[in-house]
């Protein structure tokens, strides 16, 4: 257990390089679709190139949250920040769209890498009482970066062009990657005291009869399934409703603000309620319902009112959820049990990415975000059956 003041510093620190890395990730957001297009590629080859990272991330994060329980958070935090760096600067020299399926191959490594050792580090830090509002801090540094990310490369975009994006994003991902080899402590010994290494096959043997921890995977997936509607098609839907953008950056800044400031108050929340399951059975509900509102939605203020609703939806919701996964499991499992949550995110990101354009294409964007809602609905449904009698300990 860390003393009070490490805790508060080390939690300061985490922040820090959350902001810094999804600062730089997620200027890129708003700009790679539309930059992809031209480029000449098609709605499916632009779901195609969001797919290709995310299934790359999804099928690395769970052996290399197992690598981290291993070597230590430090040193694949390091190494996921120097990928995410580096892809940034490739993008800036891509020509072709078959180019940036091959750089966002490496885009899924480094995420992989550096955001489920990022989000173990948090909870092996954390004092158990603690743990809701530890990814409120959290949390909230990376989502705000994720609202100042895509608004301040729309801006960039803007005034200068697409590829300045990417070279400023690499400039600011790079100086993360400094933070966490001179900030961040060398070994997750620090935190967790030895145990007995199991073999990998042994640890998901146990994790798959977890029925808390399968339901909040599942929960996540289908929440990020929306997520992906949102991050890849939704500035393809906007812009086809004249949005500029500029707007469509501040779309997505709208979310993310929203998102990073109920981010704190919505952990401490979650340290003090009963079962932080209701907290997030509420936040996948309005995120379904804030899905189907961007399908209707036809002017600026329609998609900026749903963004704020999407934002603080998500933020109830996934606070929790990270907690719930926290207190599912061991210590020394949690490198691999954030890695299934971020393979989660991925997976579930990926499948929208690489589904929904060919439904896009018969269909058109609002049947398409209708049916991301109901998928979201019915994965809620199952993580509510999965997390009957669970009782986490605290304290």
């Amino acid at each position: 257990m860390t003393s009070p003041s490490s805790y508060g510093t080390l939690l300061l620190v985490c922040c820090a390089i959350a902001f810094g890395g999804y600062v730089g990730s997620h200027m890129r957001v708003p700009i790679l679709p539309l930059f992809a297009r031209d480029l000449g590629a098609t709605t499916v080859e632009i779901g195609i190139i969001n797919a290709t990272y995310l299934l790359v991330a999804g099928i690395l994060s769970l052996p290399l949250g197992i690598l981290s329980d291993r070597i230590g958070r430090k040193r694949l935090a390091s190494f996921g920040a120097f990928i995410l760096a580096s892809i940034s600067f490739l993008l800036a020299f891509s020509r072709t769209p078959a180019e940036l399926v091959w750089i966002y191959l490496l885009f899924g490594i480094g995420l992989a890498a550096f955001g489920p050792t990022m989000m173990s580090m948090v909870a092996d830090l954390s004092p158990a009482t603690h743990l809701g509002r530890s990814y409120g801090w959290y949390t909230m540094a990376l989502y705000g970066a994720m609202s100042f990310g895509p608004a301040f490369g729309g801006l960039v975009a803007e005034q200068w062009g697409f590829r300045p994006v990417f070279v400023a994003s690499g400039v600011i991902i790079f100086s993360t990657f400094w933070m966490v080899l001179f900030f961040l402590p060398g070994t997750r010994r620090d935190f967790v005291g030895g145990t007995p290494a199991k073999s990998r096959a042994v640890l998901v043997r146990e994790l798959a009869r977890n029925r808390p921890l399968m339901g909040c995977w599942l929960a996540t997936f289908g929440g990020c399934f929306g997520l992906g509607m949102f991050v890849t098609f939704l500035p393809l839907h906007a812009h086809n409703r004249n949005l500029t953008l500029g707007q469509i950056g501040l779309v997505f800044a709208v979310q993310g603000l929203c998102n990073a400031l109920s981010r704190i108050p919505f952990g401490h929340l979650s340290d003090r309620v009963n079962s932080r399951e209701r907290l997030v059975l509420l936040g996948l509900l309005g995120f379904s319902v804030s899905l189907v509102g961007f399908a209707l939605s036809e002017r600026t203020w329609q998609f900026d009112w749903w963004a704020a609703m999407f934002g603080i939806s998500m933020s109830l919701a996934f606070t929790s959820v990270a907690a719930l996964i926290a207190e599912a499991v061991p210590p020394e499992t949690r490198g691999l049990a954030m890695g299934g949550y971020n393979t989660s995110i991925y997976f579930g990101m990926m499948g929208s990415s690489a589904l929904m354009g060919s439904v896009i294409q018969r269909a058109g964007f609002e049947v398409s975000f209708v049916l991301a809602a109901l998928v979201n609905l019915g994965l809620t449904g199952v993580f509510h059956l999965l997390m009957k009698d669970f009782s986490p300990r605290r304290g």
